[in-house]
Protein backbone atom coordinates (compact mmCIF):
# COMPACT_ATOMS: atom_id res chain seq x y z
CA UNK A 1 0.00 0.00 0.00
CA UNK A 2 1.11 3.79 -0.37
CA UNK A 3 2.90 5.24 2.28
CA UNK A 4 2.85 9.07 3.03
CA UNK A 5 5.05 11.35 5.22
CA UNK A 6 3.64 12.93 8.36
CA UNK A 7 4.50 16.37 6.85
CA UNK A 8 2.14 16.13 3.93
CA UNK A 9 -0.51 14.67 5.66
CA UNK A 10 -0.12 17.87 8.10
CA UNK A 11 -0.12 20.01 4.90
CA UNK A 12 -3.32 19.01 3.59
CA UNK A 13 -5.25 19.08 6.96
CA UNK A 14 -3.77 22.99 7.46
CA UNK A 15 -4.75 23.64 3.52
CA UNK A 16 -8.47 22.45 4.47
CA UNK A 17 -8.31 24.87 7.61
CA UNK A 18 -6.94 27.96 5.41
CA UNK A 19 -7.96 27.73 2.25
CA UNK A 20 -11.95 25.97 2.68
CA UNK A 21 -12.49 27.37 6.54
CA UNK A 22 -12.68 24.11 7.75
CA UNK A 23 -12.83 23.62 11.74
CA UNK A 24 -9.50 21.22 12.86
CA UNK A 25 -11.92 18.40 13.63
CA UNK A 26 -13.47 18.34 10.29
CA UNK A 27 -10.51 19.65 8.39
CA UNK A 28 -8.71 16.19 9.66
CA UNK A 29 -11.53 14.06 8.82
CA UNK A 30 -11.55 15.15 5.36
CA UNK A 31 -7.50 14.26 4.97
CA UNK A 32 -8.21 11.28 5.90
CA UNK A 33 -11.49 10.42 3.81
CA UNK A 34 -9.05 11.93 0.79
CA UNK A 35 -6.01 9.87 1.58
CA UNK A 36 -7.38 6.61 1.78
CA UNK A 37 -9.49 7.24 -1.25
CA UNK A 38 -6.16 6.75 -3.14
CA UNK A 39 -5.35 3.73 -1.51
CA UNK A 40 -2.35 5.33 1.26
CA UNK A 41 -2.02 3.32 4.71
CA UNK A 42 -2.76 5.60 7.33
CA UNK A 43 -1.67 3.71 10.37
CA UNK A 44 1.42 5.32 11.38
CA UNK A 45 0.20 8.68 10.38
CA UNK A 46 -0.87 10.44 13.89
CA UNK A 47 -4.43 11.83 12.60
CA UNK A 48 -4.55 15.27 14.27
CA UNK A 49 -4.05 19.04 14.18
CA UNK A 50 -0.39 20.70 14.75
CA UNK A 51 -0.58 22.56 18.24
CA UNK A 52 1.18 25.92 18.47
CA UNK A 53 4.79 26.01 19.44
CA UNK A 54 6.45 28.35 21.13
CA UNK A 55 9.18 29.24 18.93
CA UNK A 56 9.26 27.22 15.73
CA UNK A 57 5.78 27.29 13.81
CA UNK A 58 3.17 24.27 15.22
CA UNK A 59 4.12 20.53 16.30
CA UNK A 60 2.22 17.56 17.36
CA UNK A 61 1.53 17.26 20.89
CA UNK A 62 3.58 13.85 21.66
CA UNK A 63 6.71 15.90 19.85
CA UNK A 64 6.37 18.70 22.32
CA UNK A 65 6.35 16.58 24.87
CA UNK A 66 9.51 15.42 23.77
CA UNK A 67 11.40 18.83 23.62
CA UNK A 68 10.11 18.79 27.36
CA UNK A 69 11.55 15.32 28.02
CA UNK A 70 14.32 16.34 25.97
CA UNK A 71 15.26 19.33 27.80
CA UNK A 72 15.09 17.79 31.23
CA UNK A 73 17.32 15.17 30.31
CA UNK A 74 19.77 17.84 28.78
CA UNK A 75 19.71 19.86 31.89
CA UNK A 76 20.09 17.02 34.10
CA UNK A 77 16.12 18.01 35.75
CA UNK A 78 15.45 14.59 37.36
CA UNK A 79 11.91 15.97 39.45
CA UNK A 80 11.04 17.42 35.55
CA UNK A 81 12.23 14.42 33.67
CA UNK A 82 10.43 11.98 35.45
CA UNK A 83 7.18 14.26 35.09
CA UNK A 84 7.53 14.24 31.43
CA UNK A 85 8.74 10.69 31.20
CA UNK A 86 4.97 9.61 32.31
CA UNK A 87 3.17 12.30 30.20
CA UNK A 88 5.21 10.75 27.31
CA UNK A 89 5.14 6.96 27.80
CA UNK A 90 1.29 7.63 28.15
CA UNK A 91 1.14 9.23 25.19
CA UNK A 92 3.14 6.50 23.37
CA UNK A 93 0.80 4.16 24.66
CA UNK A 94 -1.97 5.43 22.60
CA UNK A 95 -1.16 4.39 19.13
CA UNK A 96 1.44 3.26 17.04
CA UNK A 97 1.28 6.36 14.78
CA UNK A 98 2.50 8.61 17.89
CA UNK A 99 4.98 6.07 18.64
CA UNK A 100 6.13 6.32 15.08
CA UNK A 101 6.18 9.99 14.85
CA UNK A 102 8.70 10.42 18.03
CA UNK A 103 11.14 7.80 16.80
CA UNK A 104 11.45 9.47 13.72
CA UNK A 105 11.90 12.48 15.86
CA UNK A 106 15.02 10.71 17.91
CA UNK A 107 13.14 9.53 20.54
CA UNK A 108 15.15 6.90 21.65
CA UNK A 109 18.47 8.69 21.76
CA UNK A 110 16.52 10.93 24.29
CA UNK A 111 14.84 7.86 26.40
CA UNK A 112 18.39 5.46 26.27
CA UNK A 113 19.57 9.07 27.86
CA UNK A 114 16.87 9.36 30.56
CA UNK A 115 17.67 5.42 31.81
CA UNK A 116 21.47 6.43 31.76
CA UNK A 117 20.44 9.73 33.86
CA UNK A 118 18.41 7.51 36.05
CA UNK A 119 20.91 4.64 37.08
CA UNK A 120 20.55 4.06 40.59
CA UNK A 121 17.54 5.41 41.33
CA UNK A 122 15.27 2.75 41.07
CA UNK A 123 11.37 4.83 40.92
CA UNK A 124 12.93 7.23 37.99
CA UNK A 125 14.61 3.88 35.81
CA UNK A 126 11.26 2.08 36.23
CA UNK A 127 9.79 5.38 34.68
CA UNK A 128 12.52 5.29 32.29
CA UNK A 129 12.11 1.65 31.06
CA UNK A 130 8.29 1.97 31.09
CA UNK A 131 9.11 4.46 28.91
CA UNK A 132 11.53 2.86 26.48
CA UNK A 133 8.98 -0.12 26.23
CA UNK A 134 6.30 2.18 25.56
CA UNK A 135 8.43 3.21 22.38
CA UNK A 136 9.75 0.16 21.51
CA UNK A 137 6.26 -1.50 20.70
CA UNK A 138 5.93 -2.16 17.30
CA UNK A 139 9.22 -0.40 16.93
CA UNK A 140 12.52 -3.06 17.65
CA UNK A 141 14.51 -1.04 14.93
CA UNK A 142 15.33 1.96 17.03
CA UNK A 143 17.00 -0.54 19.25
CA UNK A 144 20.60 -0.18 19.56
CA UNK A 145 23.91 -2.10 21.10
CA UNK A 146 24.09 0.21 23.80
CA UNK A 147 20.37 -0.19 24.46
CA UNK A 148 20.66 -3.70 24.49
CA UNK A 149 23.67 -4.07 27.03
CA UNK A 150 22.02 -1.51 29.10
CA UNK A 151 19.05 -4.00 29.12
CA UNK A 152 20.69 -6.89 29.81
CA UNK A 153 22.91 -5.19 32.24
CA UNK A 154 19.90 -3.79 34.30
CA UNK A 155 18.25 -7.61 34.65
CA UNK A 156 21.01 -8.93 35.88
CA UNK A 157 21.84 -5.91 38.61
CA UNK A 158 18.53 -5.96 39.44
CA UNK A 159 17.38 -9.73 39.69
CA UNK A 160 16.23 -9.69 42.85
CA UNK A 161 13.85 -7.05 41.71
CA UNK A 162 10.47 -8.12 41.05
CA UNK A 163 9.13 -4.57 39.41
CA UNK A 164 12.97 -3.96 38.00
CA UNK A 165 13.08 -7.31 36.29
CA UNK A 166 9.42 -7.04 34.58
CA UNK A 167 10.13 -3.57 33.42
CA UNK A 168 13.40 -5.11 31.38
CA UNK A 169 11.68 -7.97 30.15
CA UNK A 170 8.72 -6.31 28.49
CA UNK A 171 11.41 -4.12 27.02
CA UNK A 172 13.27 -6.91 26.14
CA UNK A 173 10.28 -8.77 24.33
CA UNK A 174 9.14 -5.49 22.15
CA UNK A 175 12.82 -5.34 20.92
CA UNK A 176 12.58 -8.85 19.76
CA UNK A 177 9.26 -9.37 17.96
CA UNK A 178 9.45 -9.73 14.53
CA UNK A 179 13.36 -8.31 14.38
CA UNK A 180 15.82 -11.66 14.29
CA UNK A 181 18.70 -9.51 15.00
CA UNK A 182 17.60 -8.23 17.99
CA UNK A 183 16.79 -11.93 18.88
CA UNK A 184 20.42 -13.19 18.01
CA UNK A 185 22.26 -10.25 20.04
CA UNK A 186 20.16 -10.95 22.95
CA UNK A 187 20.70 -15.13 22.98
CA UNK A 188 24.38 -14.29 22.14
CA UNK A 189 24.32 -11.89 25.52
CA UNK A 190 22.64 -14.64 27.61
CA UNK A 191 19.18 -13.75 27.60
CA UNK A 192 17.71 -17.33 28.17
CA UNK A 193 19.63 -18.13 31.56
CA UNK A 194 18.28 -14.23 32.84
CA UNK A 195 14.80 -15.28 31.51
CA UNK A 196 14.73 -18.71 33.13
CA UNK A 197 15.84 -17.54 36.56
CA UNK A 198 13.70 -14.39 36.74
CA UNK A 199 10.62 -17.40 36.77
CA UNK A 200 12.18 -19.55 39.23
CA UNK A 201 13.33 -16.46 41.35
CA UNK A 202 9.69 -14.42 40.96
CA UNK A 203 7.70 -17.74 40.35
CA UNK A 204 4.95 -16.22 42.97
CA UNK A 205 4.66 -12.88 40.69
CA UNK A 206 1.96 -13.95 38.42
CA UNK A 207 3.18 -10.67 35.73
CA UNK A 208 6.75 -11.71 35.76
CA UNK A 209 6.14 -15.40 35.52
CA UNK A 210 3.25 -14.34 32.50
CA UNK A 211 5.95 -11.67 30.55
CA UNK A 212 9.14 -13.94 31.02
CA UNK A 213 7.49 -16.90 29.55
CA UNK A 214 5.86 -14.58 26.60
CA UNK A 215 9.97 -13.47 26.00
CA UNK A 216 10.68 -16.73 25.78
CA UNK A 217 8.15 -17.50 23.26
CA UNK A 218 9.20 -14.85 21.50
CA UNK A 219 12.86 -15.91 21.11
CA UNK A 220 11.45 -18.85 19.27
CA UNK A 221 9.19 -16.91 16.86
CA UNK A 222 10.39 -16.75 12.78
CA UNK A 223 8.56 -13.70 12.11
CA UNK A 224 11.20 -11.25 10.65
CA UNK A 225 10.55 -11.03 7.09
CA UNK A 226 13.31 -9.41 5.93
CA UNK A 227 15.51 -12.61 6.96
CA UNK A 228 15.44 -15.87 4.89
CA UNK A 229 15.82 -17.74 7.79
CA UNK A 230 16.43 -17.66 11.58
CA UNK A 231 17.58 -19.12 14.10
CA UNK A 232 13.91 -20.39 16.28
CA UNK A 233 15.15 -23.96 16.65
CA UNK A 234 18.24 -23.73 17.94
CA UNK A 235 16.88 -20.89 20.41
CA UNK A 236 13.98 -23.51 21.40
CA UNK A 237 16.82 -26.05 22.10
CA UNK A 238 18.87 -24.07 24.08
CA UNK A 239 16.07 -22.87 26.16
CA UNK A 240 14.90 -26.84 27.06
CA UNK A 241 18.64 -28.20 27.13
CA UNK A 242 21.00 -25.46 28.34
CA UNK A 243 18.48 -23.56 30.70
CA UNK A 244 16.08 -26.48 32.00
CA UNK A 245 12.88 -24.59 30.43
CA UNK A 246 10.56 -26.93 30.53
CA UNK A 247 11.08 -27.92 33.95
CA UNK A 248 11.07 -24.14 34.93
CA UNK A 249 7.92 -23.36 33.00
CA UNK A 250 5.64 -26.83 33.94
CA UNK A 251 6.87 -25.68 37.72
CA UNK A 252 5.73 -22.25 37.62
CA UNK A 253 2.16 -23.66 35.94
CA UNK A 254 1.59 -25.76 39.75
CA UNK A 255 1.52 -22.08 41.62
CA UNK A 256 -0.86 -20.45 39.00
CA UNK A 257 -3.34 -23.46 39.29
CA UNK A 258 -6.46 -20.92 39.38
CA UNK A 259 -4.67 -17.69 37.05
CA UNK A 260 -5.73 -18.94 33.35
CA UNK A 261 -4.22 -15.82 31.79
CA UNK A 262 -0.61 -16.86 33.38
CA UNK A 263 -1.50 -20.60 32.57
CA UNK A 264 -2.53 -20.02 28.56
CA UNK A 265 1.07 -18.18 28.43
CA UNK A 266 3.05 -20.77 29.58
CA UNK A 267 1.01 -23.35 27.47
CA UNK A 268 1.74 -21.50 24.48
CA UNK A 269 5.51 -21.11 25.10
CA UNK A 270 5.40 -25.43 25.81
CA UNK A 271 4.09 -25.78 22.77
CA UNK A 272 6.65 -23.30 21.01
CA UNK A 273 9.08 -25.59 22.70
CA UNK A 274 7.73 -28.78 21.98
CA UNK A 275 10.43 -28.61 18.67
CA UNK A 276 11.61 -32.23 18.96
CA UNK A 277 10.51 -35.76 20.22
CA UNK A 278 12.69 -36.11 23.20
CA UNK A 279 10.80 -32.43 24.06
CA UNK A 280 7.08 -33.66 23.87
CA UNK A 281 8.07 -36.99 26.04
CA UNK A 282 10.10 -34.62 28.72
CA UNK A 283 6.73 -32.65 28.79
CA UNK A 284 4.81 -35.76 29.72
CA UNK A 285 7.51 -37.11 32.07
CA UNK A 286 7.56 -33.70 34.25
CA UNK A 287 3.45 -33.93 35.04
CA UNK A 288 2.78 -31.29 31.81
CA UNK A 289 0.57 -33.20 30.18
CA UNK A 290 -1.52 -33.74 33.47
CA UNK A 291 -2.10 -30.03 33.81
CA UNK A 292 -2.92 -28.86 30.43
CA UNK A 293 -5.42 -31.24 30.48
CA UNK A 294 -6.76 -30.63 33.56
CA UNK A 295 -6.50 -26.65 32.46
CA UNK A 296 -8.54 -28.03 29.66
CA UNK A 297 -11.36 -29.40 31.58
CA UNK A 298 -11.28 -26.56 34.50
CA UNK A 299 -11.03 -23.45 32.03
CA UNK A 300 -13.60 -24.94 28.77
CA UNK A 301 -15.09 -21.37 29.04
CA UNK A 302 -12.12 -19.44 28.43
CA UNK A 303 -11.80 -19.37 24.76
CA UNK A 304 -8.45 -17.50 25.11
CA UNK A 305 -6.81 -20.71 27.58
CA UNK A 306 -9.17 -23.31 25.58
CA UNK A 307 -7.44 -22.41 22.01
CA UNK A 308 -3.22 -21.98 23.55
CA UNK A 309 -4.25 -25.50 25.80
CA UNK A 310 -5.53 -27.41 21.90
CA UNK A 311 -2.22 -26.30 20.11
CA UNK A 312 0.11 -27.46 23.05
CA UNK A 313 -1.90 -30.43 22.79
CA UNK A 314 -1.53 -30.50 19.22
CA UNK A 315 2.44 -29.94 19.45
CA UNK A 316 3.40 -32.59 22.09
CA UNK A 317 1.03 -35.33 19.89
CA UNK A 318 4.03 -35.04 17.75
CA UNK A 319 6.14 -38.03 19.33
CA UNK A 320 3.80 -41.14 18.88
CA UNK A 321 4.17 -42.35 22.63
CA UNK A 322 2.61 -39.08 23.41
CA UNK A 323 -0.21 -39.47 21.24
CA UNK A 324 -1.42 -42.68 23.27
CA UNK A 325 -0.83 -40.57 26.88
CA UNK A 326 -2.55 -38.08 25.97
CA UNK A 327 -5.88 -40.39 24.56
CA UNK A 328 -5.41 -42.53 27.68
CA UNK A 329 -5.86 -39.19 29.92
CA UNK A 330 -9.19 -38.79 28.11
CA UNK A 331 -7.92 -35.59 25.96
CA UNK A 332 -10.20 -36.79 22.81
CA UNK A 333 -13.23 -36.19 24.70
CA UNK A 334 -12.12 -32.84 25.82
CA UNK A 335 -10.98 -31.81 22.48
CA UNK A 336 -14.56 -32.79 20.95
CA UNK A 337 -16.25 -30.59 24.26
CA UNK A 338 -14.28 -27.51 23.17
CA UNK A 339 -14.87 -27.88 19.38
CA UNK A 340 -18.61 -28.06 20.42
CA UNK A 341 -18.39 -25.51 22.94
CA UNK A 342 -16.52 -22.95 21.06
CA UNK A 343 -18.03 -23.79 17.43
CA UNK A 344 -18.78 -20.15 16.44
CA UNK A 345 -14.53 -19.47 17.15
CA UNK A 346 -12.59 -20.73 14.28
CA UNK A 347 -8.79 -20.74 15.71
CA UNK A 348 -10.51 -23.25 18.76
CA UNK A 349 -11.98 -25.29 15.55
CA UNK A 350 -8.90 -25.14 14.03
CA UNK A 351 -6.48 -25.89 16.87
CA UNK A 352 -9.26 -28.89 18.10
CA UNK A 353 -9.21 -30.36 14.91
CA UNK A 354 -5.80 -30.21 14.49
CA UNK A 355 -5.33 -31.91 17.55
CA UNK A 356 -7.09 -34.61 16.32
CA UNK A 357 -5.76 -35.34 13.28
CA UNK A 358 -2.45 -35.28 14.98
CA UNK A 359 -3.41 -38.36 17.76
CA UNK A 360 -4.98 -39.98 14.37
CA UNK A 361 -2.03 -40.15 12.79
CA UNK A 362 -0.23 -43.35 12.25
CA UNK A 363 -2.66 -45.06 14.97
CA UNK A 364 -5.82 -46.56 13.83
CA UNK A 365 -6.82 -47.59 17.28
CA UNK A 366 -6.87 -44.19 18.35
CA UNK A 367 -8.98 -42.92 15.10
CA UNK A 368 -11.97 -45.04 16.40
CA UNK A 369 -12.04 -43.56 20.26
CA UNK A 370 -12.22 -40.45 18.50
CA UNK A 371 -14.70 -41.52 16.08
CA UNK A 372 -16.71 -43.17 19.04
CA UNK A 373 -16.33 -40.02 21.18
CA UNK A 374 -17.83 -37.90 18.00
CA UNK A 375 -14.97 -36.43 16.67
CA UNK A 376 -15.63 -36.51 13.19
CA UNK A 377 -19.23 -34.97 13.73
CA UNK A 378 -17.22 -31.83 15.46
CA UNK A 379 -14.82 -31.82 12.48
CA UNK A 380 -18.02 -31.59 9.93
CA UNK A 381 -19.64 -29.50 12.15
CA UNK A 382 -16.62 -26.95 12.23
CA UNK A 383 -16.07 -26.77 8.53
CA UNK A 384 -20.21 -25.86 8.37
CA UNK A 385 -19.79 -23.35 10.67
CA UNK A 386 -17.04 -21.59 8.97
CA UNK A 387 -17.10 -22.49 5.40
CA UNK A 388 -15.02 -19.41 4.56
CA UNK A 389 -11.90 -19.89 7.28
CA UNK A 390 -9.49 -22.01 4.60
CA UNK A 391 -7.52 -23.20 7.94
CA UNK A 392 -10.78 -24.60 9.46
CA UNK A 393 -11.63 -26.53 6.05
Amino acid sequence: SKQIAQETFDDAVQENITEFEMDPEEAVREAVQQFESQGVDLSNIVKAVRQPASENGQKHEILLTLDSLGKAVADCDLAEMAEQLVVFADQCKEQLAFRYLAGQNGAYSVVFSACQLASGDKNLMLKAFCTLSALLDGQPDLLDSAGQDLLLQTLKEYREDGEMTLAGIRCIRHACLKHEQNRQDFVKGGVLPLLTGAIVQHGDSADVVRTASSALRVMTFDDDIRVPFGHAHDHAKMIVLENDGLRVLIEAAKAFRENSSVLSELCATLSRLSVRNEFCQEIVDLGGLNFMVALLADCIDHPDVVKQVLSAIRAVAGNDDVKDAIVNAGGTDLIVLAISHHLSNPQICEQGCAALCMLALRKPENCNVIMEGGGALAALQAMKAHPREVAVQ
